[in-house]
């Protein structure tokens, strides 16, 4: 349930005179998602998402994703639009909390992904990359490389329970990353979403029955890094079968449609492999630190960190072997 802080109706009719997007039909709380609460709202106008930023979220990082959500809408790019109320403003405040609302995207995240959501992927994210080309402001990547190590050393009392010698196995991955990440000004650096799960983008059929992306979702971890990186997170995130095997095809739509919008130098190539596998080490650090400091009791559902384990131990070895396949 995506929904910890509760607006009354009272409340919420009181914000919405703020804005002028006509009167209030329907109201209701959006289950997905886990770092902030969403709200489904309906006027005479149309449909909407507000959202209240909750405390994992830090205010002063907001007009950055918001800014970022308007610079690339501006330029064609499908992803929600901050509205701005009556005196020109869009964050503001409901029940404690900062708020703001944003349009709503039609479409539906694939539950199960295909190879044909592959090359509609790859074509929007070159597309966020070259739209947020000029985006004036800057945000630091909280959970790049600088931040794996405290969070691993964060788990590192009860990571064994999770499987018996998971943490000296992450020391040996994550040293082995850092040695060969790519230095500062060797590859190109922009805004990246740097989340772009499955459950991030929405797809609509078009007249032949192909998917296309109708929206790019959840921009509260975007920030400025690689924009090779990017695609590291895609290839990690959409790129395995339920079996655990790395499925090559999907690998190389995604990077052949990427590459027709924005192509690739060869140090980005080059570097593909320990992105990926910093990609992993990220998403496994981040879920496993979830796992060992959330009770076992909580409304909150955990997250395997082993799947990720399985996709840092898969990038490892391809690196070693000296390809991708892709």
């Amino acid at each position: 349930m995506a929904v910890y802080t509760e607006v009354s109706d009272e409340a919420l009719r009181a914000f919405l005179r703020d804005y002028d997007i006509g009167g209030l039909l329907a109201f209701r709380g959006i289950a997905e998602g886990v770092e902030n609460s969403n709200y489904a709202l309906r006027t005479d106008r149309g449909d909407y998402v507000l959202t209240l930023y909750e405390k994992r979220v830090d205010p002063a990082e907001l007009p950055y994703f918001l800014g970022l959500m308007d610079h690339l809408a501006a330029r064609g790019l499908a992803c929600p639009v901050p509205l701005r109320g009556r005196d020109g403003v869009s964050l503001r405040e409901l029940a404690g909390r900062p708020a703001a609302i944003c349009t709503f995207l039609e479409g539906v995240w694939p539950r199960r992904v295909r190879p044909d959501h592959l090359a509609p992927l790859g074509e929007a994210l070159a597309r966020l990359h070259d739209a947020s080309g000029d985006f004036p402001r800057n945000r630091p990547n909280a959970l790049g490389p600088k931040g794996w190590a405290p969070l691993l050393e964060g788990c590192r009392d009860r990571g064994d329970e999770v499987s018996p010698g998971l943490v000296a196995e992450l020391d040996g991955h994550l040293a082995g990353i850092l040695a060969a990440w790519p230095e500062a000004g060797v590859l190109p650096v922009g805004q990246i979403h740097a989340d772009l799960f499955p459950d991030n983008v929405f797809f609509l059929d078009d007249a032949a029955g192909r998917p296309r992306v109708s929206g790019l979702i959840d921009f509260y971890f975007a920030c400025t890094d690689l924009l090779a990186y990017d695609i590291a997170v895609c290839l990690n995130a959409w790129c395995f079968e339920a079996d655990g095997m790395f499925n090559v095809t999907k690998a190389r739509a995604l990077l052949t449609a990427y590459e027709g919008v924005r192509p690739l130098s060869l140090a980005e190539r080059a570097a593909l492999p320990v992105l990926c596998r910093g990609a992993a080490i990220r998403f496994l650090l981040t879920r496993l630190y979830d796992w060992t400091h959330t009770p076992a009791d909580a409304l909150v559902t955990r997250k395997d960190p082993l799947e990720y384990l399985r996709k840092l131990r898969f990038f490892a070895q391809a690196e070693t072997a000296g390809a991708l396949g892709v």
